[in-house]
């Protein structure tokens, strides 16, 4: 094989590609010994078709499936024999082709910019550190003991007030029919807080241990049998106990109850607990802060093609008149994701930065906590959706390249308070909602808002093997 590279201009290439008769031959030899035990010819043993009638048979169809492969093969040598990483898909152009002849063919590509990351480690943002006032701690945790009390069982003699733990059995009717569901034994409600159904609790106020009580209520909209919602039910309700709520003692004991080893570990996890709720958010800040940081690396030259797809991408819904006066804005905002991409890329790149099954599966994971109830639709549509799968791939690769960009830069590290902490991120989501409102007055750079406003940058997939894979079919002269 013989590779000519003709610079055409810019990041644009022509590749040519050339491979001897001989080499050809035998591609094409080895084509057909593999067919040669598989074809049925009448008048012939199996594996003892001759070659002739074999080319006369089958020539085409051998060197249609030869031709793709060697193509395939050859080209994806060549680039990476060259060291090129091919910007989208790669064009080819057939030469000289045909069986009994050499090949040669033009495989026109763009290449990606050449990237330099070392200024990534002089990229300088802040890593907030949230210090949680034990104060603040405690209060949580007295908090969490007053929506969780002990009852203690009342005299018999005690009425029912608000506050109070009713423990009733009852049987309920319609229009004196029961209905399914309509008995319950040992039900527990606190009174005032109507869980139950809507002015349940208040007919229950001043019951007494043994009581009988006829409650009204009207069953909701959401009622199990749809014949029966909106109407009104009669519940006849035996009062088994009346319970009294009892200040509830914050010590190990109660520290064990909420699974915690003791106290002391409960105020270390109540901690955490407080400092992870703004965690995240002040960690997006840090990543902001980076690709902003980024956006100001120099690229010498963006491939075209790439910030074509990126503005039709941006230009999504739009009417051709609207997206046609909106491109110069589109473009400055292309330009600036797809920079941003290949510089990340680049840099998962040169640090062999991998995804592995492990932490996919755990990414989906996440997501179905963040769902609970639909856990099955979630994995239902990632099964189904192999493109919802990539684009987690990216999100989790692309959380990993950030992560070991906060390694390797130089974090303005910050203990701040939890008061600190809100009025930062508060004023983060000011500063977002002036921008948004601001870009809003000027309607051709209102679909920017929408797509960039959240800072997150689409890394674009540049391994060569990839994008040969998708290559457009051969253009034959």
């Amino acid at each position: 094989m013989k590779v000519t590279i003709e610079n055409k201009k810019g990041l644009n290439k022509d590749v040519k590609v050339f491979i001897d008769k001989k080499t050809m031959d035998s591609y094409m030899n080895d084509k057909y010994e593999e067919i040669k035990s598989t074809v049925n010819l009448k008048g012939f043993r199996p594996g003892k078709v001759p070659r002739e009638i074999l080319k006369r048979q089958f020539g085409k169809a051998v060197f249609s499936e030869v031709l793709d492969k060697v193509l395939k093969d050859t080209s994806i040598k060549a680039l990476e024999e060259n060291k090129i990483k091919p910007a989208g898909q790669p064009k080819i152009d057939l030469k000289i082709y045909g069986e009994d002849k050499e090949l040669e063919y033009v495989l026109s590509v763009t290449e990606l910019p050449k990237i330099d990351t070392k200024e990534i480690s002089n990229i300088k943002f802040d890593q907030f550190t949230v210090k949680i006032n034990p104060k603040e701690t405690d209060n949580r945790i007295k908090e969490i003991a007053k929506n969780t009390p002990n009852f203690k069982e009342a005299s018999i003699e005690t009425k029912a007030k608000e506050g109070d733990l009713v423990v009733l059995d009852y049987t309920a009717t319609v229009d004196g029919k029961s209905f399914k569901g309509s008995e319950g034994k040992n039900t527990q409600l606190t009174l005032g807080k109507d869980l139950f159904l809507k002015g349940f609790d208040k007919q229950l106020i001043g019951v007494k241990k043994n009581d009988t009580k006829i409650v009204e209520a009207f069953l909701p909209e959401n009622f199990p049998e749809k014949e029966l919602v909106n109407k009104n039910a009669k519940f006849n309700c035996k009062i088994q106990a009346i319970k009294k709520p009892e200040e509830v003692k914050i010590d190990d004991n109660f520290a064990k109850n909420l699974g915690a080893k003791d106290l002391l570990d409960l105020k270390k996890l109540i901690s955490k607990q407080i400092n992870d709720e703004y965690k995240n958010s002040l960690d997006r800040l840090s990543k902001n802060q980076i690709l902003k940081e980024l956006e100001k690396f120099k690229v010498d030259e963006i491939p075209e093609n790439l910030i074509d797809d990126e503005i039709k991408i941006l230009s999504q819904g739009m009417s051709d008149e609207d997206a046609k006066k909106s491109r110069k804005n589109f473009e400055e905002v292309a330009k600036k994701r797809i920079k941003t991409g290949l510089i990340l890329n680049e840099f998962g790149e040169q640090n062999k930065i991998k995804v592995n099954e492990q932490e996919l599966q755990a990414e989906i994971q996440k997501q179905l906590r963040m769902m609970p109830g639909q856990e099955k639709m979630v994995m239902d549509f990632y099964q189904k959706n192999p493109s919802a799968v990539a684009s987690l791939r990216g999100t989790v690769y692309e959380e990993k390249i950030i992560n070991l960009i906060k390694e390797k830069a130089k974090p303005n590290k910050k203990e701040i308070t939890k008061d600190e902490a809100e009025k930062i991120l508060k004023q983060s989501q000011k500063q977002q909602l002036e921008q948004e409102l601001k870009d809003q007055r000027k309607p051709e750079k209102k679909t920017e808002v929408k797509k960039s406003s959240d800072n997150k940058t689409k890394l674009k997939t540049t391994k060569t093997k990839s994008a040969l894979k998708k290559t457009k079919k051969v253009s034959k002269k």
